[in-house]
């Protein structure tokens, strides 16, 4: 019901288009597995108005985006089936550029969330980690 509810939210976030990137800010896109939920939560402990997309003003802060991906028990029964995880993932940068651009980039590796900023060549600039998994 809840993972329902999440993807008609993400879908009719969807619908709206993308403001224009402030140039005096920084541009943080989202990016996750196809099968994911992977979306802005808060900006410097503040809860953002739009889960697609962070823009930052130049200098330090401390993103947190949930991520909500499935993991499969792999048998059958109760305990062989696919369950879903969802947990925070928190990256802090302290050189946030005016007019750059971003992407946190969030996957799984089994049971593991994994986070990463990265600047637009590919570049990592922080892992990120994984807290308040449920």
């Amino acid at each position: 019901m809840l993972r329902a509810l999440l993807a008609c939210l993400l879908l009719s976030a969807c619908a709206s288009p993308l403001p224009e990137a402030d140039p005096a800010m920084a541009w943080v896109e989202l990016r996750g597995q196809v099968s994911d939920i992977f979306m802005a939560d808060r900006l410097d402990g503040v809860r953002t108005a739009d889960g697609r997309y962070f823009q930052v003003t130049p200098g330090a802060h401390r993103l947190e985006a949930r991520y909500d991906f499935e993991i499969s028990g792999g048998g059958t029964g109760l305990f062989g089936d696919s369950q879903h995880l969802r947990c925070t993932l928190l990256v802090r940068y302290d050189a946030f550029q005016a007019g750059q651009r971003y992407v946190f980039e969030a996957r799984s590796l089994g049971f593991q969330p994994q986070g990463w900023l990265r600047d637009e060549q590919g570049k990592t600039l922080a892992r990120a980690e994984a807290t308040r998994c449920i």
